[in-house]
């Protein structure tokens, strides 16, 4: 019994994992059913949180346009140091429910055209100064008109003022219904600052964790705030850091050189079970790679060409052997099945078929391409080749250009007429198809304007009837899968993986490591 107790102190302290655990107990005659009610009682002691440690994290991609101030918010990495630094009105945890943050409570008027939001009292900045309505007014304004440089400007398109009501209490004033705006706050990019902050990079943010050095491209320290609002984070201090090489990547964690890392390759994926102390969370999600065409020039513009690239995606292929099961095939739109009764079921799939691709790109009087590539999504390079490749077999030429990873986001993103994409899942169909799709939108990465798709977007907002708005929803998915420049071959589940001796990361389908939420919530044991 001496050693039973002694390999579950092990499991406790991240010493052995589930897989070695269960391996020892059944060469020691216990019964996968006792094993697994020993690991139990484990993993119950294992999830009393305890206080102190460092941990580095190391996102897949950064480079010098990594940001601090929350409307510009691009990449994982810049939601990783927002998410420690500044707090939200709304946040959005494991179950997808609406949890309040900075705003204790919220309510709608009968027709969702105006919010009021009860601000949290006895809360600090980290330099000290008391947080108030003003600040949450300035902050969300930031989002409105179009001159604002918000990248989630278009989440706000029917809100036409914040307002101030009291110290305590703010109003959002919208032009039409919008029913998804709560959810819409727990965005990344919807962080509250202190007013009329200019320098965004000292991180003065009500977080659980204050901003002690920023260097983008490099990384960033966090130290925990001993003054936050609520009980506070379990870890002393954070290192944010990216390795953009996957293997690389992969090898310091199992090393021990860093903790929790994002954007595991799915090929790596056995190494890490293989490996002692560290496991892989495979989460499902709406998240894709997907490959941007621009309408706005050649060959994007031609929309047989990009109908022929849809037609080349052997897409069971990519989600058996390239991203190896973890994830389900993309139809050339945002909304996969992880969005519940908002995905068009309806929609029919879209299969591999080389002689439709080639009578599209001979349509197109197009033979040849270019398509800029780097690691930024999970097996998006590979699936790049794979097209390349089924390209070639019907006599069409397609260069693939791999570039580094770093400086991604703002080099070749939106820049390059054929370039790669990775998108997170958002809160809402409605929100997610808005940001990358709605006409004139900061990351409408394709430049496909579609004035129908607008109408629909604002006017499946204000529909109440749930069999009526999914028609809507429908509509908007058919004509993104048919019209605009997004080839989108399949949608990836959240690969991560963590050390042993990291709790408390959550699964929440929205992004890397509980969409960045583990900071306030993860300890070290």
């Amino acid at each position: 019994m001496k050693e039973v107790n002694s390999l579950q102190q092990m499991h406790r302290d991240g010493g052995i994992n589930r897989r070695d655990f269960l391996k020892v107990m059944g060469a020691l005659g216990f019964s996968a059913m006792a094993a697994n009610e020993l690991l139990t009682a484990s993993t119950v002691l294992a999830g009393t949180p305890v206080k102190g440690g460092t941990v580095i994290m190391a996102n897949n991609i950064h480079g010098p346009d990594d940001q601090m101030d929350p409307i510009v918010f691009t990449s994982g990495i810049d939601y990783q140091r927002g998410i420690c630094t500044y707090n939200g009105l709304i946040q959005i945890l494991d179950d997808m429910s609406l949890h309040p943050e900075l705003a204790e409570e919220w309510s709608a008027n009968s027709n969702a055209t105006e919010f009021t939001f009860k601000i949290r009292k006895g809360v600090r900045f980290h330099d000290g100064s008391k947080f108030s309505a003003d600040d949450v007014v300035w902050s969300m304004n930031r989002h409105l008109g179009k001159d604002s440089a918000s990248v989630a400007k278009a989440f706000f398109a029917n809100v036409t003022e914040w307002k101030k009501v009291d110290q305590y209490t703010v109003k959002a004033m919208l032009s039409s219904p919008d029913s998804d705006l709560p959810i819409k706050l727990g965005e990344k990019q919807c962080k509250v600052v202190k007013k009329d902050t200019v320098d965004f990079t000292k991180g003065n943010g009500t977080g659980p964790f204050r901003l002690v050095s920023f260097e983008p491209g490099v990384k960033s320290l966090h130290t925990r705030n001993e003054d936050y609002w609520r009980e506070g984070a379990n870890l002393d201090s954070i290192e944010v850091t990216a390795i953009t090489d996957p293997i690389a990547r992969v090898s310091a964690l199992i090393a021990g050189n860093v903790d929790l890392i994002s954007s595991v390759d799915a090929k790596a994926v056995k190494l890490i079970d293989k490996s002692a102390g560290v496991h892989v969370s495979s989460v499902p999600s709406g998240q894709y790679g997907g490959i941007c065409c621009l309408k706005n020039t050649l060959p994007g513009y031609s929309d047989d060409f990009v109908m022929g690239l849809r037609y080349i995606q052997d897409r069971e292929r990519i989600v058996r052997k390239i991203i190896k099961g973890h994830g389900v095939v993309g139809n050339d739109h945002p909304i996969s099945i992880a969005y519940g009764a908002d995905h068009c079921s309806e929609l029919a799939q879209r299969q591999y078929d080389p002689d439709k691709a080639k009578w599209h790109l001979k349509r197109a009087h197009i033979s040849s391409a270019e398509v800029v590539v780097a690691p930024v999504q999970v097996g998006i390079e590979d699936t790049c080749l794979l097209m390349q490749n089924n390209l070639r077999k019907i006599g069409f030429d397609l260069r693939v250009k791999k570039v580094p990873s770093d400086g991604y986001w703002g080099a070749v993103w939106m820049k390059e007429p054929l370039n790669v994409v990775s998108w997170n899942m958002r809160p809402t169909a409605n929100s997610m198809m808005g940001i990358q799709f709605a006409p004139g939108g900061a990351w409408n990465d394709t430049f496909w304007n579609n004035e129908r798709f607008g109408k629909l977007l604002k006017m499946s907002l204000a529909e109440t009837n749930a069999a009526k708005r999914h028609e809507m929803h429908c509509e908007m998915q058919t004509l993104v899968h048919n019209g605009s420049g997004m080839v989108i071959p399949y949608h990836v589940n959240i690969l991560d993986a963590v050390s042993d001796k990291i709790h408390g990361v959550k699964n929440v389908p929205l992004g890397a490591l509980g969409a960045y939420s583990w900071p306030e919530f993860a300890w070290k044991a």
